[in-house]
């Protein structure tokens, strides 16, 4: 279609802005419904934080080391037919400066407690009861996930009953991991993790999970809901990854919206949605063609979507403030390293989080605006496909917002930190290296349009979570502008790859719709 043209899709259609895994889970309930779905994305090609790269021809997932859509998501989008399959369980190793291993995996048990004895009897005997209650808390998390959050105060029948199932099945807990799972929300991983082991090593393993992706220290409070989430979606401390990459997450997503009748089109970048009469009617790409639909979905951030593409003239004065007040935040970095494979890292997920103080010194920095120069990395490799090893590193804390400095300066001494701090556990990686690509904040919200190189599109902190995400009274998909509905990260149930909040918002609106 030409540029300048205006073009109606038929009743009942949906737009939805952006094809990362969100926007396409949440097309693909929508098309699976009967709806005319088109998926607009701006990068040539979908999966978002998903899509896989390549450099020196080595393949690598550049921002998540797995992926893990909700068992429910893939079992309705039969998305195993459309090519989507799990890895192997990993590891999780935490990396210790005097060279031992602590080794934690909630699959094998009898090794697990092994390499805790060698810090912790006590604790080696609590491991099994702190993995099932954990496994038990992330399955109250899940159905808080799936259950529609109301616009408080506005409460009815109809938003109260949901949350009256979830009160149900928080009380099936049991007297006391309700209790437990309650307290833990509140808490910081220093104070949770301590109610539970001994050891300082055991206990910084853990805890590291806790702020992986968010810009939060070990003596934060809310770090033990985080915890909770982070363990609901990597299924545990390890990432699990997916065989072929993350990558294929979006791939399978897409076979799926096009077996449905969905439509997908990339290098279609969106440069405003159309608004008429506070009701959301199409959207206006960059070239100027504008599309007309009877929805509008966003998986953009709600910053970007209601203050760039719909903009603070057509929204309520109180309304924008609170849009603007939403805390991004963002402080992650990836280093990726192509290497000739004799870099001497195992499989599995490596932390090098060696203590409690360790976790909340990286964050100290970020609070300040600097690059932390002890972080907390988390690190995995590729394995020897596509001709070479890469090995990848997730490092904390690298604000978006440096003080007295600028990221286009600040890129090599991300690279040099992150390399020289994993280089001391394993000497043989530096002469391994072939080439380097990092990725800063900066170039997390150029190129991958992440708000303040925010991975979550807005904080989860306790007060962006359940009910206050993405804004107190707006926790329903919904906005000010009729038909328009968000579906990305930074609504309730997303953070990480789950697809949750995708399928929420579907859900709502054909629940509304009937």
């Amino acid at each position: 279609m030409s540029a300048n043209k205006t073009y109606d899709m038929p009743q009942n259609s949906v737009i939805v802005v952006g094809a990362g895994h969100n926007g396409l889970v949440a097309a693909n309930y929508l098309a699976k419904a009967g709806r005319k779905v088109l998926v607009l994305e701006r990068r040539d090609r979908a999966g978002g934080q998903l899509a896989g790269d390549v450099f020196d021809g080595a393949a690598y997932d550049p921002l998540h080391a797995g992926a893990q859509l909700r068992p429910d998501i893939v079992r309705d989008l039969d998305l195993a037919r459309h090519g989507l399959t799990l890895g192997a369980p990993a590891p999780y190793v935490s990396l210790l400066p005097d060279g031992r291993r602590l080794v934690l995996s909630t699959s094998d048990a009898n090794a697990t407690r092994e390499s805790i004895r060698q810090f912790s009897e006590s604790d080696a005997k609590r491991w099994p009861e702190f993995v099932a209650f954990m496994d038990r808390a992330a399955a109250f998390l899940d159905a808080a996930y799936a259950t529609p959050m109301p616009r408080l105060p506005h409460i009815g029948m109809k938003e109260g009953w949901p949350l009256a199932k979830l009160a149900w099945t928080l009380r099936k807990l049991g007297g006391k991991d309700m209790f437990r799972v309650i307290r833990m929300m509140s808490m910081s991983t220093v104070e949770f993790t301590e109610e539970w082991f001994e050891s300082q090593e055991v206990k910084a393993a853990i805890a590291a999970v806790g702020v992986h992706g968010f810009t939060l220290g070990s003596m934060s409070a809310g770090t033990g809901y985080t915890l909770m989430h982070n363990w609901l979606n990597r299924g545990g401390l390890a990432h699990r990854p997916i065989a072929g990459g993350s990558a294929k997450v979006a791939d399978a997503l897409v076979a799926a919206l096009k077996a449905n009748g969905g439509e997908l089109r990339t290098s279609s970048g969106v440069q405003r949605i159309l608004v008429e009469r506070s009701r959301a009617v199409g959207v206006q790409l960059e070239n100027g063609e504008a599309i007309r639909a009877t929805n509008v979905f966003s998986a953009a951030d709600p910053r970007s979507t209601l203050l760039g593409l719909v903009g603070a003239p057509e929204l309520p004065t109180e309304f924008v403030w609170h849009v603007q007040s939403i805390k991004m935040r963002g402080s992650v970095a990836k280093v990726h390293l192509r290497t000739d494979g004799s870099h001497g890292l195992p499989a599995g997920t490596l932390a090098l989080a060696p203590t409690l103080k360790d976790i909340e010194r990286a964050y100290d920095a970020a609070k300040y605006g600097e690059i932390a120069q002890r972080p907390y990395l988390e690190v995995t490799t590729s394995g020897a496909t596509n001709g070479g090893d890469v090995v990848s590193i997730h490092m904390q804390s690298a604000p978006y917002k440096l003080r007295g400095a600028e990221w286009s300066d600040a890129r090599a001494i991300v690279e040099r930190i992150a390399t020289d701090t994993l280089a001391e556990q394993f000497p043989s990686l530096e002469a391994s290296i072939r080439s380097v690509r990092t990725i800063t904040p900066a170039d997390l919200e150029r190129d991958w349009s992440l708000t303040e190189g925010d991975l979550n599109h807005g904080q989860l902190i306790l007060d962006q979570m359940f009910f206050m995400r993405p804004l107190p009274g707006w926790s329903n998909h919904a906005t000010p502008i009729d038909a328009l509905h968000l579906c990305g990260s930074g609504v309730h149930g997303g953070a990480g790859i789950s697809g949750a909040a995708g399928r929420n918002a579907a859900r709502q609106v054909l629940a509304a719709k009937g």
